[in-house]
């Protein structure tokens, strides 16, 4: 018993000498490795890394100066986490093909994209 005692609190020891600065812990977000056929997991999600790219590409199009939906703009960080908030943005994201008030119109975007802007809500809806 006292063999295991001692081995614990060695055990303990080693693993407590770590090296990690506040710089390595407050790194970039950290993309894990995917397994072949999934796709990879953003553990920090931010609007400028992760979600604008996502929007741009999704919704700019229309909910933009100019757009059919130019009244509801998407452009800023601002008017997307004001979305989120306030106008069902992650409702009508998860909508599925063939329900009233999808977004985007032309077909439900990626689940993966989905579930990033919906960890971005979870996460705070944070900018940078």
């Amino acid at each position: 018993m006292k063999k295991i005692i001692a081995f614990a609190i060695l055990l303990v020891g080693l693993l407590s000498c770590s090296s990690n600065t506040y710089e390595d812990i407050e790194a970039e977000p950290v993309v894990t490795t995917p397994t072949p056929g999934t796709d990879p997991v953003v553990e920090t999600v931010s609007y400028t890394k992760n979600v604008k790219s996502i929007i741009d590409a999704s919704c700019a199009g229309c909910h933009s100066s100019g757009g059919s939906a130019s009244f509801l703009p998407l452009t800023s960080y601002t008017q997307v986490r004001a979305a989120v908030i306030n106008a069902g943005l992650l409702n009508r994201i998860q909508l599925q093909n063939g329900q009233q008030g999808l977004m985007p119109q032309g077909g439900r975007m990626s689940q993966t994209n989905i579930d990033l802007i919906v960890k971005w809500n979870t996460e705070g809806l944070v900018e940078n």
